[in-house]
């Protein structure tokens, strides 16, 4: 496959590594940007894919809660202008309520539900004439909460990240949020090394052994003081994509294990929603973004 420069750019943006860097990588894995990551890792010229998350798409996330039930879910636009219109935000409103009204399994099947006469789609469609972008209902989620169950939840002020833990046991309120805070700040992959999977080890191990080796500093050391150093390394990276092993940002005495053995709880689920996340978008200087606005 032919290196061009929009994938070289692509693995600079993702990576922070050097052009030639990134074009040697995808040379040596075929153009294929995933594998060229980890070539990078592996060569220790970038430390970890850490830019591969960032939002690159716009809109909202939204929470309602009535009850035992609370949904929170995701609509995107395709600029933050349009996100902060009050039409847009009166869809929101819409979205939220349609769905914790009917509790659909699917957004294939919240969009069929009847809202005043109409689909949720069809009120989406109208919005995207009026609005002159398009609309999506990207994902959602409702939470059921048992009896013997509580919850922690916040939505960020900017309401392009929201959080929603579900503990077993009582929590106090201030604590669950604090906490739900702490999975917005941090963002914990998993609720504790128990839930990471045997191939996530493997290949992170994998990863971080091809780079310890040809770090040019190791050249001289033993395969038993490299195993340790990798070791070493795989256990702090664990801590700190682990929500029960990191340092609680409201008091960094403690760690999250520590909050949760204190008030008597566990974690039952831990969902976190940012805007955009995992989506790819065409970038678009601020200019022209402005320009797209004032031609509609």
């Amino acid at each position: 496959m032919a290196v061009t420069a929009q994938l070289v750019k692509e693995l600079r943006d993702r990576t922070g590594a050097g052009m030639l860097d990134c074009k040697k990588a995808l040379e040596a894995t075929d153009g294929k940007i995933e594998e060229a990551i980890t070539w990078l890792r592996e060569k220790g010229i970038t430390k970890a894919a850490k830019k591969s998350d960032r939002v690159a798409a716009e809109g909202l996330v939204g929470l309602v809660t009535k009850g035992d039930k609370t949904v929170i879910f995701e609509v995107n636009s395709e600029t933050d202008f349009v996100a902060k219109n009050k039409q847009f935000l009166d869809l929101m409103a819409t979205v939220g309520e349609t769905l914790i009204n009917n509790e659909p399994k699917t957004v294939e099947d919240a969009l069929k539900i009847s809202v005043n006469g109409e689909s949720l789609e069809t009120v989406i469609v109208h919005a995207i004439a009026t609005i002159g972008e398009k609309i999506t209902l990207r994902r959602f989620k409702i939470i059921h909460l048992k009896a013997d169950q509580s919850m922690g939840f916040y939505l960020h002020s900017n309401n392009r990240i929201v959080t929603v833990l579900t503990f077993s046991g009582k929590i106090d309120e201030t604590i669950g949020k604090q906490l739900a805070m702490h999975v917005c700040a941090m963002r914990p992959q998993f609720i504790s090394r128990d839930d990471i999977s045997t191939d996530f080890l493997n290949s992170e191990k994998a990863i971080l052994t091809a780079e310890t080796k040809n770090d040019p500093k190791n050249a001289e050391k033993p395969d038993n003081i490299l195993e340790k150093m990798v070791e070493g390394r795989l256990n702090k990276q664990l801590a700190e994509i682990s929500f029960l092993d990191q340092v609680f940002v409201v008091n960094p005495d403690q760690k999250i294990s520590d909050v949760i053995k204190a008030n008597n709880v566990h974690i039952v689920d831990m969902i976190r929603y940012e805007v955009g996340e995992g989506i790819e978008k065409e970038e678009i200087d601020f200019a022209s973004e402005v320009m797209a606005q004032v031609r509609k």
